[in-house]
């Protein structure tokens, strides 16, 4: 590649230049899945793992129709490294099957809030990767960021309900799904950061994920549920979205952002989505926002930005532009 004075361009600069584009793709994701915690109550009354079998078809059909467009040979598939399978099922099938039950037996806004530990998870495993794949070393700003995002949910239990998620279950039932929550930013967060070691894997293998994420879905509702299918056109429609978006689009370019992206400025971005979904949950009349789940939400946030050290990355930045110029 060569600039507008026919000089080739610095390969540190293309490298820098493709990383933002990855980290924009990323950011992508991060505004889809604001939306998945209000469509998945309006989908209420769906067994979960039903409506991960329903949404996770519909995220196949989208990854066949990129990949038709795209060419890809078949024969690419018997090519993906063996490890990537394992991961990429427990990730999507394990991380799914866990939020949604989260949310059919936890208040929304609670259950959402835990969840979202996974942003601040990633910023913390990401220092486990090789030095060529993570930006610094793990010092404490990472383990401080990590102390104010659990106080954040320390914050959330203590003053959460003892009824499930319309406020009328048994305790049993809301720790059932508070822990589950929990579960469900653990694996999320492993498998994003592991996916960083598959840089050299298209982000269409997904696709492969999900139809056996599908599959997977579809064989534990069929021994473990009643179908219950959805009774409105809201319902549907809610469905229909959910597998377009939050679980269809959104992993591909998750994918492909953690793979090339910057890994912890997408971790910590991450945090914008809890409130957001928040946001959309009370927008919607699904919940109610107090200040105590609002005074969480800002520890969370504030320890995810710690975590990254959000202010050392931009002072840098400004110094290297302030050289440059």
């Amino acid at each position: 590649m060569v600039t507008a004075r026919g000089r080739p361009r610095p390969t540190h600069a293309l490298q820098k230049e493709l990383r933002a584009r990855a980290t924009l793709i990323g950011f992508a994701a991060i505004l889809v899945w604001s939306s998945l915690a209000a469509l998945t109550v309006l989908a209420a009354g769906i067994p979960p793992f039903q409506l991960t079998a329903m949404a996770f078809t519909i995220a196949t059909l989208l990854g066949v129709a990129f990949i038709a467009r795209r060419g890809t040979p078949l024969s690419a598939w018997l090519r993906l490294p063996p490890l990537l399978w394992p991961i990429g099922i427990a990730g999507l099938f394990g991380y799914h099957a866990l939020y949604f039950l989260a949310l059919a037996h936890a208040p929304p806004l609670e259950a959402n809030l835990v969840n979202y530990l996974w942003p601040l998870l990633i910023v913390v495993f990401s220092a486990l990767l090789p030095a060529r794949l993570q930006p610094g070393p793990f010092g404490w700003w990472h383990l401080a960021g990590a102390l104010l995002g659990f106080a954040g949910v320390a914050l959330i239990l203590s003053g959460a309900p003892t009824g499930g998620p319309n406020g009328t279950g048994a305790s049993a039932e809301r720790w059932l799904g508070l822990g589950a929550a929990l579960a469900a930013a653990f694996v999320w967060s492993a498998y994003s950061v592991l996916s960083r070691l598959f840089g050299q894997v298209p982000s269409e293998a997904v696709t492969g994920f999900c139809l056996l994420t599908a599959l997977l879905a579809a064989g534990a509702h069929l021994a473990l549920e009643t179908t219950v299918w959805p009774s409105s056109l809201s319902g549907w429609l809610a469905v229909l979205l959910i597998g377009l978006g939050p679980v269809g689009g959104a992993f591909y370019v998750w994918d492909h952002g953690m793979k090339h992206g910057d890994i912890r400025l997408l971790g910590a971005a991450s945090y914008l989505t809890p409130l957001l979904s928040t946001l959309a949950l009370v927008a919607t009349g699904l919940g109610e926002a107090s200040g105590r789940l609002w005074l969480a939400c800002g520890l969370i946030i504030a320890g995810a930005l710690l975590a990254a050290r959000i202010w050392r990355l931009a002072g840098t930045r400004a110094r290297q532009e302030g050289a440059g110029g």
